[in-house]
């Protein structure tokens, strides 16, 4: 889901008033008219030509606005500076992945010149628009939020049915705005809070849209916050979890996904599945999640079927589908499956953040994949192989008793490698060096946990 937020130029974004003083006193000297600059300076909004109707004849106004952009454009941008916020909030919106879009009254050129200048980058820029003809603008970029600093950009947000945010860093307060804030200092707060909602509306609206759901539920943060997610968009009569059970689940991994899907109400089902019979997954080359994930839909997909439920859905989020080489996303997609809290555009620690605010237990679960990403890619994947891995990082971590990350790999020739977080690397003695080896592993180093680290993807 993505997201397109319009904000105002002037006052809103930028303070001109400097410029204004000073190009107005200039135009006021050339055309021979009494002019208060400081006046106009603090009515800054409508456009240039309203200004100008206070102080020069109706056959003026035109010629005097095209001098003033004139001045404005070689004096003017020295004296422009960026409001408090301005540079965050449009950053915070184009980092979420959604769009920032200038919609002014100001004319198009010199509001293009003005964010140049600045260094501030906007995926649109749109002038010359003013009040109610703002929203032309912002419907025809899809935009949902409009930022402004006075009463005609709140009229704008309205006549384009979107969200009004109102700034109290112009001269005339923007009432009526449907939220207020000081400046934009604090926006990128208001906006994380905004962008979680919709994102979760989005949740909620696509899964109402089923007449049924299987979860493919393997205990982790991401598929428990998507099953909590379809239990209260559907019911719990209508949503079933599968944790398959397989070698390349982590023992101690069974018993807290029954609990978390028993205190939501879900029936939970417990199906085999045997991803060692797959020449692919055994062979462990950079593809095997293709093939784990492929037995795995292949696998819930008739059972969905056989229990009358029309959809499966995994917990992929949006930081997953652009982390590089993910081939089970590729198998999970070529089978149907649906993917909830990537098409809500739900990032991980969204999802994070939404499971604590629902008291869900999973909401700081350390990420934990399946024991085969433990094994170097090259190393064939046995059960035995599964196994050892399993018993090595449950005594592990019973040695060492509070862990947050913890990872066993198995690079070959009986070496090991021990991945921790940096509280647990700091209290990792001889002794737990020593658990490891009782496994079978001759030679055991360790260093600071990195997600991922046996991935390549040549």
């Amino acid at each position: 889901m993505q997201l397109t937020v319009g904000f105002d130029l002037d006052l809103t974004l930028i303070d001109p008033r400097a410029a204004v003083v000073a190009v107005a006193t200039q135009l006021g000297v050339e055309l021979g008219v009494e002019l208060d600059a400081e006046l106009w300076a603090s009515r800054l909004g409508p456009p240039l030509e309203h200004e100008l109707a206070h102080w020069v004849v109706p056959e003026l106004v035109e010629p005097a606005a095209a001098r003033y952009r004139e001045l404005m454009a070689t004096a003017g941008p020295p004296l422009i500076t960026l409001l408090p916020g301005a540079a965050d909030a449009v950053a915070a919106v184009r980092a979420s992945g959604g769009r920032a879009v200038v919609v002014t009254a100001k004319s198009e050129p010199l509001a293009r010149q003005a964010l140049g200048d600045l260094g501030i980058e906007v995926d649109a820029v749109v002038g010359w628009l003013w009040a109610e003809a703002k929203a032309e603008a912002l419907l025809e970029h899809g935009a949902t939020v409009y930022v402004g600093d006075h009463p005609g950009d709140v009229r704008a947000a309205r006549a384009a049915s979107a969200l009004c945010v109102g700034v109290a860093t112009g001269g005339v307060a923007p009432e009526g705005a449907d939220v207020r804030l000081e400046d934009l200092t604090e926006f990128a707060d208001w906006f994380a809070g905004h962008l979680l909602s919709a994102r979760l509306a989005a949740l909620e609206a696509d899964l109402r849209r089923l007449d049924g759901l299987l979860v493919a539920f393997s205990g982790g943060a991401d598929s428990a916050f998507l099953l909590a997610a379809a239990v209260r968009a559907l019911g719990a009569e209508r949503v079933v979890a599968a944790t398959a059970v397989s070698p390349s689940l982590a023992r101690d991994e069974l018993a807290p996904a029954a609990g978390f899907a028993a205190a939501l109400g879900v029936r939970h089902l417990t199906p085999e599945t045997d991803e060692l019979s797959r020449e692919g997954y055994v062979a462990n080359g950079p593809d095997r999640c293709f093939h784990c994930k492929a037995t795995l839909l292949d696998t819930l997909g008739p059972l969905a079927a056989s229990l009358g439920l029309p959809a499966v859905a995994t917990g992929t989020n949006a930081d997953d589908a652009v982390a590089g080489f993910r081939p089970g996303i590729v198998a999970a997609r070529e089978r149907g499956a649906r993917t909830p809290l990537l098409d809500a555009g739900l990032t991980k620690q969204q999802v994070r953040q939404a499971s604590r605010a629902w008291g869900l237990a999973t909401a700081d679960k350390p990420a934990l994949a399946c024991l085969a990403s433990r094994i170097a890619y090259g190393l064939q994947v046995t059960p035995g192989g599964l196994a050892r891995v399993d018993r090595a990082e449950r005594a592990l971590r019973e040695h060492l008793d509070e862990v947050v990350d913890l990872r066993v790999r198995d690079l070959g020739d009986g070496a090991a490698r021990i991945e921790l977080d940096a509280a647990a690397l700091d209290r990792l003695d001889e002794a737990g060096l020593d658990v490891v080896r009782q496994q079978g592993f001759s030679r055991v180093t360790a260093q600071a946990f990195r997600s991922g680290s046996m991935n390549r993807t040549t």
